[in-house]
């Protein structure tokens, strides 16, 4: 029995120093995980300028009719255009594909900062997979670079997509969706081109070195823009490293609030 009681004691201090050390090694994880998202953040701050000028109505009359109409209805005249935002957002993210559109999905918080001039955005999420389990998420374009980090715990990594071509161009395209949440980024002079489609949708291009990229927006019987699409965004092709095929992506906007003076999708 005495040696027994030995035995417990010592499996009973060994876990907890087990435990305390992961405990350890998770904060040093998770400090370091922020301090990269906070240099991001002073990178995407530091690169960002003023734009030039306030919203002129008088500018948009060589626009598409729906994109007019967006414009006068989220906006005012005379307003200062944005530097950079901030939004914080709720949600659901699926991580796994399956013939079940339903499963996979897992909820998440995030940060997203952005910068108008240049284009450029940071998302710093964390994703819980699982109770007491979570997966930081840096989703980054900054100063004309792309770069998608994902980790366990902020410690196991698990996506490391580094800067290249086909990462720019799919980081930009979701800068141009995502622009709604900054609408005077879309304005004639903010690097965006519009080119008609129909009464209901028009092309958006935004240029920003050496990646050009669009997306077709469709606008809603009230004048908001209710959804974007392309026929072919790039991703990444699961289990290959590197390797990246065309597919179908968009996204729909909905519930228009006023927010800074302005009028932005909430959903």
């Amino acid at each position: 029995m005495r040696n027994s009681q030995r035995w417990l004691r010592g499996t009973v201090v060994a876990a907890s120093v087990g435990a305390a050390s992961g405990v350890l090694a998770a904060l040093a994880g998770s400090r370091r995980w922020q301090a990269a998202n906070d240099r991001l953040a002073a990178d995407l701050d530091r690169l960002a300028t003023y734009p030039r000028g306030a919203v002129s109505f008088d500018s948009l009359a060589t626009l598409p009719l729906p994109v007019q109409r967006y414009f006068r209805l989220v906006l005012r005249d005379g307003q200062p255009r944005i530097r950079a935002a901030r939004v914080r957002q709720t949600g659901t993210f699926r991580s796994r594909e399956g013939p079940d559109p339903e499963a996979g999905w897992s909820p998440f918080v995030a940060t997203q900062r952005f910068s108008a001039e240049p284009p450029g955005f940071v998302w710093d999420a964390r994703i819980r997979m699982a109770p007491l389990v979570s997966v930081r998420v840096h989703d980054a374009y900054v100063g004309g670079h792309a770069s998608m980090r994902g980790a366990v715990a902020a410690l196991v990594p698990v996506v490391n997509a580094g800067d290249g071509a086909e990462l720019r161009a799919g980081a930009l395209q979701r800068y141009l969706a995502e622009s709604v949440w900054l609408p005077t980024a879309l304005l004639p002079g903010g690097g965006v081109t519009w080119t008609p489609v129909d009464g209901r949708v028009a092309t958006a291009t935004i240029i920003d070195g050496a990646t050009t990229v669009s997306l077709e927006f469709e606008f809603g019987p009230g004048g908001e823009i209710a959804a974007a699409r392309t026929p072919g965004r790039r991703r990444s092709v699961p289990g290959k490293p590197g390797e990246y095929v065309l597919a179908p992506w968009g996204g729909r906007y909905a519930h228009y609030e006023e927010h800074g003076g302005m009028r932005v999708p909430t959903e």
